[in-house]
């Protein structure tokens, strides 16, 4: 099984910070490494059209941004940039 987690937040998705699920956009699961690949591939084509900055760590997390898309966090009184995550997932060991 293999999935594509997609997820918005104010960081990086390979923090994974406690609570980190409640910022999960979309989750998309797959039977076959080839559909993994192929969805892929269509989500970092959108991504990378989009987001001008991209960042990933290993094969297994993407961040895109655009410094205009920030959000204000009234407990740290400043604007946050916010992050557009893809996290992969597989069962293979």
């Amino acid at each position: 099984m293999y999935k594509i987690i997609y997820m918005k937040a104010d960081y990086e998705p390979w923090w994974q910070f406690d609570g980190w699920q409640e910022y999960i956009v979309t989750s998309d699961t797959f039977d076959s490494k080839a559909d993994l690949e192929a969805a892929l591939r269509k989500k970092l084509d959108y991504f990378r059209k989009n987001y001008p900055n991209e960042k990933m760590k290993g094969n297994q997390y993407y961040a895109f941004w655009t410094d205009d898309e920030r959000t204000y966090c009234e407990a740290c009184e400043d604007d946050l940039q916010t992050y557009h995550g893809l996290i992969i997932e597989n069962d293979e060991a």
